[in-house]
């Protein structure tokens, strides 16, 4: 075992631990929550290690980056999830590998996606991200709409063809009434994931949490976690 694959697997079992300890104390099943390895900025060497180690689910920000990492990885299982803002000038190379798209924040993205996923004649799971630190109809600093703009949004995406609802997603917000409050982020984001579900059933997935906070993510009922650092490490600045 290489010092890099070595040090991947210990540090991915540290996550393990800490997924698993919080199912166990909010009394969930581990197999509730799925984990997301965020591999931005990291080589597809490590991606195919993750692999290796039996990740199936990675995610990326930013399309340049993204691309080509998904094009040396095609022939893996691995199920790419795209977590950046996305304008609408990517999106055919998007399309062209995400599995998953959980910036889903206005209409116009709705109509791009759905057109290129028919002309790809692929299906494409949506999240609706949820800006937890906008005004009610606004966005947020980091992309995401407000809570008010959730159901129409939902609406476009489950009647777009090419398209999936598949749930909710959120970032912990650094402004507004919800910054610094991870746990309260996460349930009000639970209540929002109900209100979906009773409109659109199978739209059951909930991303939250990262590294710092996926245990209060877990405590809330998040289905899937998004890990980055804790997973690969903190990457030198450039320069």
């Amino acid at each position: 075992m290489t010092d890099r694959k070595a040090q991947l697997a210990g540090n991915l079992a540290k996550v393990e631990e800490r997924i698993a300890a919080a199912c166990v104390a909010a009394g969930r099943k581990r197999e509730e929550v799925t984990l997301i390895v965020v591999t931005k900025t990291y080589p597809a060497d490590d991606v195919r290690i993750l692999s290796e180690l039996g990740v199936r689910h990675v995610a990326e920000n930013r399309d340049q980056d993204a691309a080509p990492k998904a094009e040396a990885c095609s022939d893996l299982p691995l199920s790419w999830h795209f977590v950046g803002q996305l304008q609408t000038n990517k999106v055919r190379s998007v399309v062209g590998y995400a599995d998953v798209v959980q910036s889903v924040d206005r209409a116009r993205l709705v109509a791009a996606l759905s057109k290129e996923a028919v002309r790809q004649e692929r299906e494409l799971g949506c999240l609706i991200q949820v800006a937890l630190d906008a005004e009610e109809t606004g966005r947020g600093e980091r992309g995401g709409v407000g809570t008010g703009g959730i159901e129409e949004l939902a609406g476009l995406v489950a009647g777009a063809p090419g398209l999936r609802l598949d749930g909710l997603m959120t970032v912990a917000p650094l402004t507004g009434p919800y910054a610094g409050r991870e746990p309260a982020a996460f349930e009000r984001l639970m209540d929002l994931s109900t209100d979906l579900r009773s409109a659109h059933p199978a739209a059951n997935m909930v991303s939250a949490g990262m590294s710092a906070d996926l245990e209060q993510a877990v405590a809330a009922g998040a289905t899937h976690v998004r890990v980055g650092t804790a997973v690969l490490g903190v990457r030198p600045r450039l320069g």
